[in-house]
């Protein structure tokens, strides 16, 4: 079947979501799949961000924007800023208006509800639920909408925008992707890839040594990130790249809790025997209600807790706890922070876990810990970067995605890395390494800064 989308409103949406040319293909449509939630969800769900439209038997044309994936398995609401409502026709005539969230309603965007088809908002766009067959020409769709509700309708009513009627000729989801253009100008020039780059690279992480004077053999690179999102998986692609061969020393998977219990300083190893001059310090994920806590990343931050510390869930850690060091030194104090974040779930990371995040910002910023964001699974967001990883920092949506985790954190968007780990490769890929040892050296570059202003520091107190 042919889509109902004129060029000219595919221009009109493209317009509205911004960021550059996009391609539009036709996921549903109710007169081709039925019009039943579980149709809609099988053919929707995990397809990235998608524009749904109805058409009513008034010739009116409105719909909405879903910036993030449909996901039947949440059943709940997905917190979002860049969802809009539209609407393109009134009585066969154009008329595009776009509507935007209220700033105070960010988290009703979007539900998700294995019941339902597309919803926006508590109760601003809803489509139908179980099963609503034809009617001669049209489909009757089976729940009211209350516009004005979370998305701002700039005072017109529903009347005015579909003419207060659900018997609907069509109803279409599209799924919206980037268009891109590889001969567009980089976003961060990094040099050019190729197996000299890579060896350039691998040599300036061996060559890392931290700043002399201070009594530290290793800097620690401390990991934090929510559950899955490739905290242990970035340990296993360095420790693979040195070892020259897909490893595994960090337990890593899926899973609803932390694979992670402990707090492990992993050390990278090279062929040799040795091991390089720093500390990958992995500790368990965060989580809402579970998981690494501000009382326990102060610990960490400081020293105090021992290697291969075991995490106990109902038991707090206090300074009775064995192994607790009640006097760090500076080779047991944290060098840099890294979060490691799931660059898919950037627009649905939950508010707790958020309100954790910046409650663990502000502990380092008052230790002027340097803080880096790890964007891992970047080449889920383009079809262009999963088929050539050199390409990251020409793609849009993952210079989107950088600026998105800059704002959301507060970071300058230097300190936010992309990176793809290992995870289904049985062999090491040239370009997926290069992008790994981009970001271990950016970070490693941090932590020798944070080690020279606390060589100026000692020097005044000595001095």
């Amino acid at each position: 079947m042919g889509v109902k989308l004129t060029n000219k409103d595919m221009d009109q949406l493209e317009k509205w979501i911004g960021t550059g040319p996009k391609t539009f293909t036709l996921l549903y449509a109710i007169t081709r799949d039925g019009c039943k939630p579980k149709a809609f969800h099988d053919k929707c769900d995990y397809q990235g961000p998608t524009i749904t439209v109805l058409y009513n038997t008034n010739g009116s044309v409105y719909g909405g924007y879903n910036p993030t994936s449909w996901n039947s398995d949440r059943n709940q609401y997905t917190c979002c800023t860049d969802a809009f409502l539209f609407q393109l026709y009134y009585n066969g005539s154009p008329k595009a208006n776009k509507f935007s969230l209220k700033s105070d309603r960010y988290q009703y965007a979007i539900e998700n509800n294995s019941n339902c088809g597309p919803t926006f908002g508590y109760t601003d766009l809803r489509t139908f639920t179980d099963t609503v067959s034809r009617s001669d020409s049209y489909f009757s769709l089976n729940v009211k909408s209350k516009f004005n509700e979370d998305y701002d309708m700039q005072g017109l009513s529903a009347e005015e925008i579909y003419n207060d009627d659900w018997n609907v000729t069509e109803l279409e989801v599209y799924k919206v992707a980037y268009e891109e253009r590889k001969v567009r100008t980089p976003w961060r020039n990094v040099g050019q890839w190729n197996e000299k780059f890579l060896e350039e690279l691998k040599k300036d992480v061996l060559s890392f040594k931290p700043v002399a004077d201070l009594d530290i053999s290793a800097a620690r690179i401390l990991m934090i990130g929510p559950v899955g999102a490739g905290k242990s998986s970035f340990y296993n692609t360095i420790e693979s790249i040195f070892r020259g061969n897909i490893t595994q020393r960090a337990r890593s998977g899926s899973a609803e809790q932390s694979l992670t219990t402990c707090y492990v300083p992993y050390s990278v190893n090279v062929p040799s025997g040795g091991s390089l001059n720093f500390r990958l310090c992995d500790t368990r994920g965060l989580e809402e209600s579970h998981g690494l806590d501000v009382h326990e990343c102060s610990y960490l931050l400081d020293g105090n807790i021992a290697d291969y510390y075991q995490f106990n869930p109902t038991s707090p850690i206090t300074p009775k706890v064995q192994g607790f060091k009640t006097h760090p030194t500076t080779e047991d104090t944290v060098h840099c922070a890294v979060f490691v974040i799931d660059a898919t779930t950037l627009d649905v990371l939950s508010t707790k876990v958020m309100e954790k995040i910046k409650g663990f910002q502000n502990l380092m910023n008052q230790r002027d810990i340097p803080q880096m964001v790890l964007l891992t699974k970047v080449d889920k967001l383009c079809k262009d970067v999963q088929s050539d990883i050199s390409f990251v920092y020409q793609s849009q949506i993952v210079e989107e995605h950088v600026d998105k985790a800059s704002q959301l954190l507060g970071l300058p968007r230097t300190n936010i890395l992309p990176v793809k780990n290992y995870e289904k490769e049985l062999r090491l890929d040239e370009n997926t390494s290069i992008l790994a040892l981009l970001s271990l050296r950016q970070i490693l570059y941090f932590a020798e800064d944070y080690m020279y202003n606390l060589r100026e520091r000692k020097n005044l107190v000595q001095n």
